[in-house]
């Protein structure tokens, strides 16, 4: 089989068993699972005597060189792409590596891992550099959010739609070993930055209290030496990753005391993992490690010391921390495995499809938040569309109608789009929340007998905000329209657009955007979440802005007594987007779904498909008639502000009750709502096919 994949580990990453470090077990762990490891190639340089971990590995041996060894290294890497034409290359935390292919202008894919501090890193020390890599990397992953926060510092975003975090993970483990050893264990380098100086008179303090206890350490640091003796105290050298993974399998306590800025923590996040009662510091992403109980108030010797001492001397609470760090890993590679080869997939398939597509061709015509730097990622309808018309084996390119408007001084929109489908030849023109497109243009379009269909997301019935000026928009050459589709009922629509053209459009959730479960967040305590903004687009509050929802809002503010409201968007208190909205939803129990203007049936902002999809409960007006799709064990309906207040009175403390809400309207939402059903629903409308799914809003 030809290998599609390419990896490039650093030049000195021993990717070998006796000596692996984070990067080549990362690795490892991933190319064990991976369904696209026989069409992976990695590369390193390994010395002659060491087995590589996996057989898919080429080694780049350097010997004498005038050069610097790593040009010689990315030479030789380069060489090889020039020859086998990889489709996706992936670099492991080494920038000057992937500024070197990207200079090179290779044609693949090219995906890049940050597995330390970026600003520590040659070739991402500055932020021109970052950016640059922002916008020439298909992929930028990062092993914990830490790391990425370090990235876009000094950066003017905080984020980007190409950026995610892919922890370091491991395989849940199926029975607790029940015969652990009173021992103590310390791994990884030896040193006064690991806490290595801390970590041995606090030990050899518990060793002479308690003699029945032992200690091992498991390292090595030819840098730094401490004489740390005791006779219940055994020094092992470095360890293969299985030895030291069955030492933290037998052990009771572990310790991760560092005093650097971890980027990770892989033997905080084992160890639990393994059972063990870990305690750790709170550097760098440490605390994203596991769900920990045991972090050190002080980075003091006296402090590991007073945390170990409580453990040994409660054996019970020892043994309950120990059962909880087991059963509850954050990290499982599982999962790991299942995103980034979906992402790799999706890759190759961009290639793929534009020679071979095995379903509709589509230009989708929208707005995909390029002149907001992708701010609105999240509640980007037209992005969720795009995904799932592509699950759904459609090809799609998207044309962003506002950025290029933006940046045109004189605009040939029509002119262009017509290029663009002569050369793409799209089975289905679909607008995005516009109707831009001149008339001749849209007869071009059917007397090539192409399909043409709108989507629009704004009120177009009466009481709503703008609606008769949103709904003359959308009527405008309608009879050259095949169909459309719209987030309100056609039901209590009057217009003049024929009725069977007329479909309703779910709020759609995606799997990798709505991907939170709020309700596993034991650690909430505001009661209601509302974010009210005056203009997505806009982005903040505007000095006069005429909203009905902040009288409603005021009225259960005044009337809520008691209740612990966490409402945005109002009293100065600027709106929250992307993962900032997330972080702040993240501390809520429920949340208000409230839209502009008079409540119709199935209308709604697109905030609900953010607020259910991720698992946080939701209140709406029973006006909506949501009940008729959801049951009051997903949703929970009110009659009015009173009504409102009442029942989050009664389930504000109940956390049972609403983390039962809140699962079952996610699970309900996505099982309905999910972007792969919503794009069939259009592409069953408009090629006139019958569906792949029954919907859940046509009954």
């Amino acid at each position: 089989m030809k290998k599609k994949i390419s990896i490039i580990l650093p030049y000195k990453e021993i990717y070998s068993d006796s000596y692996a470090g984070a990067a080549s077990i990362w690795l490892k762990d991933y190319n064990l699972l991976s369904t696209l490891k026989k069409e992976t190639i990695i590369y390193g340089n390994l010395d002659n005597k060491l087995k590589p971990i996996t057989k898919n590995f080429k080694n780049i041996k350097i010997n004498k060189t005038p050069f610097s060894k790593t040009k010689a290294y990315i030479n030789f890497f380069y060489k090889d792409y020039l020859k086998y034409k990889y489709e996706i290359i992936e670099i492991h935390n080494r920038p000057e590596y992937l500024n070197f292919l990207i200079n090179k202008n290779v044609h693949a894919k090219l995906i890049f891992f940050f597995h330390n501090n970026p600003q520590e890193i040659r070739g991402s020390k500055t932020v021109n550099q970052r950016l640059n890599i922002l916008n020439k990397t298909d992929k930028v992953f990062f092993v914990s959010n830490w790391t990425k926060k370090k990235f876009f510092e000094g950066l003017p975003f905080k984020t980007k739609s190409n950026c995610e975090i892919l922890y370091p993970s491991i395989k849940k483990n199926k029975k607790f070993y029940k015969y652990k050893k009173k021992q103590i264990v310390f791994t990884g380098k030896l040193n006064s930055s690991k806490g290595y100086d801390l970590f041995g008179p606090a030990v050899i303090k518990i060793l002479e209290e308690f003699p029945n206890w032992k200690a091992i350490v498991a390292g090595n640091e030819p840098r730094e030496k401490f004489s740390f003796k005791h006779k219940n105290l055994k020094i092992l050298p470095w360890l293969p990753h299985n030895k030291i993974l069955d030492l933290y399998k037998k052990s009771s306590i572990s310790v991760v005391p560092s005093k650097w800025e971890e980027p990770f923590g892989r033997t905080s996040m084992e160890s639990a993992a393994y059972g063990c009662a870990t305690i750790t510091s709170n550097r760098g992403g440490l605390i994203e490690t596991f769900d920990n109980d045991l972090l050190l108030k002080d980075l003091k010797s006296s402090e590991i010391y007073r945390i170990i001492k409580l453990l040994v001397k409660n054996p019970k609470k020892l043994r309950l921390i120990q059962k909880k760090n087991f059963n509850k890993p954050l990290h499982i590679i599982e999962n790991l495995v299942k995103t980034l080869d979906s992402i790799k997939i999706n890759l190759l398939k961009k290639n793929i499809n534009v020679f071979n597509s095995k379903g509709p061709k589509i230009l989708h015509i929208s707005n995909f938040n390029e002149k907001n730097n992708q701010r609105l990622f999240n509640i980007s309808i037209a992005t969720k569309l795009t995904n799932g018309l592509i699950r759904n084996n459609c090809d799609v390119i998207n044309f962003s109608y506002r950025n290029y408007l933006s940046k045109k001084v004189f605009s040939n929109l029509d002119n262009d789009i017509l290029d663009i489908s002569k050369n793409y030849r799209p089975d289905l023109i679909l607008l995005g929340h516009n109707n831009i497109l001149k008339r001749n243009t849209l007869e071009i379009f059917k007397n090539n007998k192409q399909k043409v269909a709108l989507w629009y997301e704004d009120h177009v019935a009466n009481y709503g905000p703008n609606w008769n000026s949103n709904l003359k928009l959308i009527e405008k050459n309608n009879d050259l329209i095949d169909n459309y589709f719209i987030t309100t009922h056609p039901s209590v629509i009057k217009t003049s657009i024929f009725k069977k053209k007329i479909n309703y459009l779910p709020i759609p959730v995606d799997e990798n955007i709505e991907n939170l479960k709020i309700y596993e967040n034991k650690y909430r305590y505001k009661d209601l979440f509302f974010a009210l903004s005056h203009g997505v687009n806009f982005g903040g509050l505007r000095k006069k802005s005429n909203d009905e929802r902040e009288v409603f809002l005021r009225n259960i503010l005044d009337k809520g007594k008691g209740i612990n409201f966490h409402i945005l968007g109002i009293n100065n208190d600027e709106p929250k987007w992307n993962y900032d909205f997330y972080n702040e939803m993240m501390i809520c129990k429920m949340s208000l779904n409230l839209s502009r203007g008079k409540p119709l049936k199935y209308a709604s902002s697109n905030r609900i498909a953010s607020y259910v999809g991720n698992g946080i409960l939701t209140f709406i007006n029973e006006k909506v008639k949501f009940q008729e799709i959801f049951t009051e064990n997903e949703m929970v309906f009110y009659k009015n502000e009173n009504d409102l207040i009442e029942k989050i009175n009664d389930l504000k403390n109940d956390m049972n009750r609403i983390n039962k809400i809140s699962k079952n309207g996610r699970d309900k939402y996505f099982r309905i709502f999910n972007n792969q059903i919503v794009s069939d629903s259009i592409l069953s409308k408009v090629f006139q096919r019958t569906p792949y799914y029954k919907y859940a809003w046509e009954k």
